[in-house]
């Protein structure tokens, strides 16, 4: 992995004791991953080339079927595609209010389903938002705040009445793949990266712990697809990359970026592309081991 800086390895791994309980445990996980007779990734070659090279040179039966979620497109309507990969009930008023957004013009902010923040770092994040002059659409789960729940001001309601919309929770592939949806501030978990590729959406990453960090890393390096924002972030930071991402040059070529690794994905997913087959391939070796 090049690139990489000791704060860019994933949380578990920056510790000096070696008796670590977390420490040891992924180390033996991993171990056994590389012993099992198949690793199934939720990613694409593409993506993650010389990482899975590495793996397929110690464990050769390797699987990247992702991203799976556009791997579920090619499902008929039943009611498998009930099931979803989040925790929380979601909110449907969200697609509404997009509806109502010009094109590009909204900025989702969700930073999944268990991180925690200050009421500090929240007011931060809010006031970073109201001054960026761009419509929002924030998702506050009711435990995001450590502590007492986060109480934002009156004040602050008054400056976003007409261009803030914070919600619960939301279907967030859909949200992605809406049009008025112009980037996507995240905590950089691996669920919301895919989603955002295959939505088009550059990023503007917050990492809180372990392998958001690394995602952020790649987002913003290798990928080219988003900014890292510092983890004691002010208004001052936020709404600066909200308007970068939005309106500035830099932005315009993270937005280009990010539509390549999008048509690399959906290729990738596509019937007879890499990850269609792979995925096939491992149905059969799996029915055929199961005869």
């Amino acid at each position: 992995m090049s690139n990489m800086r000791l704060k860019d390895f994933p949380s578990l791994m920056r510790v000096t004791d070696a008796n670590d309980i977390l420490f040891n445990y992924m180390k033996t996980e991993v171990q056994n991953c590389l012993e099992s007779s198949a690793i199934i990734f939720n990613t694409f070659d593409e993506h993650e080339g010389k990482v899975l090279e590495a793996i397929a040179s110690k464990s050769p039966n390797i699987y990247t079927v992702g991203p799976l979620h556009l791997l579920c497109r090619h499902l008929p309507e039943s009611e498998f595609k009930s099931f979803r990969s989040n925790l929380w009930k979601e909110d449907p008023e969200c697609l509404k209010w997009l509806n109502e957004k010009e094109p590009n013009s909204v900025a989702y902010v969700n930073y999944g389903s268990i991180t925690v923040m200050t009421d500090e770092q929240m007011k931060e994040f809010a006031w970073g938002l109201a001054n960026s002059g761009h419509p929002f659409l924030w998702i506050v789960r009711p435990d995001m705040v450590t502590g007492d729940s986060a109480i934002l001001s009156q004040e602050f309601y008054e400056e976003i009445k007409d261009r803030g919309m914070i919600a619960n929770w939301c279907p967030q592939d859909k949200v992605l793949s809406h049009p008025s949806v112009s980037v996507f501030l995240t905590h950089g978990g691996w669920n919301s990266i895919l989603e955002s590729v295959c939505g088009g959406v550059p990023i503007i990453c917050w990492p809180f712990f372990a392998e958001q960090q690394t995602n952020c890393r790649y987002a913003s390096t290798t990928w080219g697809i988003g900014m890292e924002v510092n983890r004691d972030a002010s208004r001052e930071d936020i709404a600066a990359l909200v308007k970068e991402i939005m309106e500035g040059d830099k932005g315009k070529l993270i937005r280009q970026n990010v539509q390549d690794w999008r048509k690399k994905a959906e290729a990738a997913t596509d019937v007879g592309g890499a990850s269609f087959n792979n995925f096939n391939k491992c149905i059969k070796e799996v029915l055929h081991y199961h005869h």
